[in-house]
């Protein structure tokens, strides 16, 4: 996979098509693109209910070129597993001999929270298939609602910043290292702007033999109130500030990857998180002098969490 050229992956079939409804700007198309280039086998996609859904199958239309299945909110992990069981089943009595690969979609709200019991249900019993969350911090289609990927001290509608409380109050839960815990075979981190990386990750991810699980930064022009043409500037700058981190877990070992190896590693800059709460309407409340405690406490924790991750890549066992 990493001999693949942009020409490479662009001659393979397009899997989701253009004219879909999500929002100019929206990284969730993008991140689904690279995702399905990241393999040349048949593939079979299903998402939770969510921005994502909605805005590629809105009927009698839909972006997809290959099979889909919508499930619900909670249970989109249960449903791919499903797929996947059923397949299994079928090639063991003879009836599909073709190799085929099986991923779910579902926003943070429908992973982090609402099926987070389904997908670590699914992942326990081993089903080769792949999830991806696209993690845009938040509740998006019912309204911008904070979830429990939701950053420390974002505004929005269910934790807004005002007089006595500065936005979110609790730090987003590190479902990558949740998933990691389980002991699959494969999970990581990626962004958007990193094609390489992602693309990378995901053909590990379809081919590891078991289940794999991809948390992809998916920046919201709406939500996190950035320019629609600024996403992968957002995206990118998610990684130079170390608040999105990117490494996988592969076979029981953490890597660094890609720009966060090389901050690692001293050949590029570690950003301040500071430049991270500007570049966002979401942190305005943030950037007061009055706020500056909480600036430096995200930041403390941003590099609590830099040092540990370093640490688990380091671990030789």
């Amino acid at each position: 996979m990493s001999n693949l050229s942009l020409k490479d992956l662009n001659s393979r079939p397009v899997k989701l098509t253009s004219g879909h409804r999500l929002c100019a700007g929206c990284a969730e198309s993008i991140i689904a693109r690279q995702v399905l280039m990241s393999t040349d086998k048949p593939i079979v996609a299903s998402s939770a209910t969510g921005c994502f859904e909605v805005s590629t199958t809105i009927f009698p239309y839909s972006a997809w070129n290959v099979p889909w299945v919508h499930t619900a909110f909670g249970n989109g992990a249960a449903t791919g597993a499903g797929v996947e069981a059923a397949y299994q089943a079928l090639r063991k009595k003879g009836k599909i001999t073709e190799e085929m690969r099986f991923v779910t979609f579902g926003g943070d709200g429908a992973t982090y929270d609402i099926g987070f019991q389904a997908l670590s249900g699914a992942v326990e019993r081993g089903h080769q298939m792949m999830y991806v969350c696209f993690n845009n911090e938040a509740y998006m289609n019912t309204g911008i609602q904070r979830s429990g990927a939701t950053g420390f001290g974002a505004s929005t509608t269910t934790s807004p910043a005002g007089s006595v409380v500065q936005g979110k109050t609790e730090y987003p839960k590190d479902l990558t290292m949740i998933l990691a815990a389980h002991d699959i075979p494969y999970a990581a981190q990626v962004s958007p702007h990193n094609w390489r990386d992602l693309v990378e990750k995901c053909g590990k991810g379809f081919e590891c033999g078991g289940p794999a699980f991809i948390n992809a930064l998916s920046p919201c022009p709406r939500g996190w109130r950035f320019a629609s043409e600024d996403g992968m500037v957002i995206a990118k700058l998610a990684v130079e500030t170390c608040v999105w981190p990117l490494y996988e877990f592969e076979n029981g070992k953490f890597r660094l990857t890609a720009e966060s190896k090389r901050i690692a590693e001293g050949h590029v800059e570690k950003k301040p998180v500071i430049e991270w709460f500007k570049a966002q309407g979401r942190y305005k409340h943030l950037l007061s002098e009055d706020n500056a405690h909480i600036v430096e406490q995200v930041q403390a924790e941003i590099d609590r969490k830099w040092r540990k991750l370093i640490a688990l890549s380091k671990l030789e066992y």
